[in-house]
């Protein structure tokens, strides 16, 4: 065997290498390790040898077990590289299958629900079916698409079937006996809602056209021009007018640019639906505002209304609310929803100024059937005060203390009668109430007053009244010629 006569220590000469005359174990000049004849380490081929050359069998056999090992560890090192990414690979695919195999078995579980609910929609007669159909239906409406972001195809339709409004009166007043009098206006807004053979027919609210004494009312189409309108016909309690615009007043030109307004329905709303609202807002010209339907069927007593008479605060009426900004002016305006249709008539007088985002709307539902019977009515052109019939009463409101404390009906309680005039000759008696003329209710002195200013002296009106008895309070008829003279103070 080969033995180990390497010496114990090792030495660097003086090329950095171990020393060539040391029995030191060291590198030489070449950097190689040598073995000397004394026993170390020499060769200068780098490999272990014996003197000049190398050093024989169990040198070579040392060299032969280093390289086996070298290659065992890089072979090694490459198998388990492949088989690494072999590996990986093969988890990589597993992976993939397992993922696909889930978005199969999700599908699979779908079209088994899908299955399942439609044969319990077939069962049930496929309402399902026909509610889906109705949604999408809804959906694909370029209405709904554009929503209260884009109203301008809307508002370009109805602009046209909205009109300013613009009210002049003669207000007179009383200080210490001396009368006074000064001329007062208002402006509002209306809708145009039909036609007849003569005239144009116009739906505002009542407090636009409404005055203490002679009026002057003037309507401004969407083209800018101003034509002069009548009154037709009046709901005080639900704060609604119908007025009229003679046709011939009318020149072709405005009437090719002015269209009728297409009355839709307020029952079917639904709070958060976007609506749109069109008026004379300010008295500055026709403006839009948009919002939605903040609430339905909102009660509000009728003096918001009709500040007329003490006794009207248990009149109640239910309005559209909604945040669309409605101002002075806005009065008698459209309320739209998204296809373009009137399901409200608004009133700035409701809100008011006090609130800010709480408009109202009288609901065209319950204004249709109203419009309706207004629009028959006879067109009723205010006369002149001098050529006014007056009724020769004095009178005062019923108050709402009276209605309550004795029973006293709602209207117009007369004081005293004039010796000599109409009512007098009519029958007439200090303690009636007068409740209605002409079929149109009255509850105050301020609309008997209004309601007279239609008619000549010499007309002949018929009046309601409530007349005292043993029985109480009985209900009459009686026709009553209006006088020359006199006044209704």
């Amino acid at each position: 065997m080969y033995e180990n006569n390497y010496p114990n220590n090792y030495n660097q000469d003086t090329a950095g290498g171990n020393s060539a005359s040391s029995p030191d174990y060291g590198q030489g000049s070449s950097g190689t390790y040598h073995y000397e004849s004394n026993g170390t380490f020499s060769g200068m081929s780098g490999a272990y040898g014996s003197g000049a050359g190398g050093y024989g069998g169990p040198e070579k056999k040392k060299k032969s077990g280093f390289g086996k090992k070298a290659a065992i560890a890089v072979s090694c090192g490459l198998f388990f590289g492949v088989f690494a990414g072999i590996g990986f690979q093969a988890v990589d695919s597993a992976s993939d299958l397992l993922k696909a195999r889930t978005e199969t078995s999700k599908e699979t579980e779908g079209a088994d629900a899908a299955g399942e609910n439609s044969s319990k929609e077939m069962e049930a007669g496929g309402e399902s079916d026909e509610a889906a159909k109705a949604v999408t239906e809804v959906l694909e409406t370029p209405a709904v698409q554009s929503t209260v972001t884009d109203v301008t195809k809307v508002v370009q339709d109805v602009m046209p079937s909205v009109v300013s409004v613009t009210n002049k009166y003669i207000e007179k007043m009383t200080f210490f006996g001396q009368e006074y009098s000064q001329e007062m206006g208002g402006s509002g807004s209306g809708i145009i809602v039909g036609k007849n053979d003569s005239e144009l027919l116009l739906v505002t609210n009542y407090h636009v056209v409404e005055s203490a004494d002679e009026q002057e009312l003037t309507v401004q189409f969407v083209d800018g021009s101003q034509v002069n309108a009548q009154m037709k016909g009046a709901d005080m309690n639900k704060d609604l007018a119908v007025i009229a615009v003679q046709l011939s007043d009318i020149t072709n030109e405005t009437m090719s640019k002015i269209s009728i307004a297409n009355l839709g329905s307020s029952d079917d709303l639904i709070v958060g639906e976007p609506v749109i609202a069109i008026g004379n807002s300010l008295g500055y010209g026709q403006s839009v505002t948009t919002g939605v339907v903040s609430a339905l069927d909102r009660a509000i007593a009728a003096s918001s209304v009709r500040e007329v008479s003490q006794n009207t605060d248990t009149e109640i009426n239910t309005f559209i609310q909604t945040d669309a900004a409605i101002n002075p002016g806005n009065s008698g305006g459209a309320l739209l929803n998204i296809k373009g249709e009137v399901i409200g008539i608004n009133s700035n007088k409701i809100g008011g100024s006090a609130v800010e985002g709480m408009g109202y709307a009288i609901p065209i539902s319950d204004a249709k059937p109203i419009i309706e019977d207004l629009m028959t009515k006879q067109t009723r052109v205010r006369v002149a005060e001098e050529k006014r019939g007056f009724l020769g009463i004095t009178g005062v409101d019923v108050t709402a203390d009276s209605v309550q404390l004795y029973g006293f009906p709602q209207g117009v309680f007369v004081s005293s009668v004039t010796e000599g005039s109409g009512a007098h000759r009519a029958g007439l008696v200090r303690g009636d109430i007068i409740t209605g003329i002409d079929g149109q209710e009255i509850i105050s002195m301020v609309e008997l007053k209004d309601e007279l200013s239609y008619y000549e002296a010499g007309s002949t009106v018929e009046l309601t009244i409530m007349q005292g008895g043993p029985a109480g309070y009985e209900e009459k008829t009686v026709e009553v010629t209006l006088g020359l003279s006199g006044n209704v103070q």
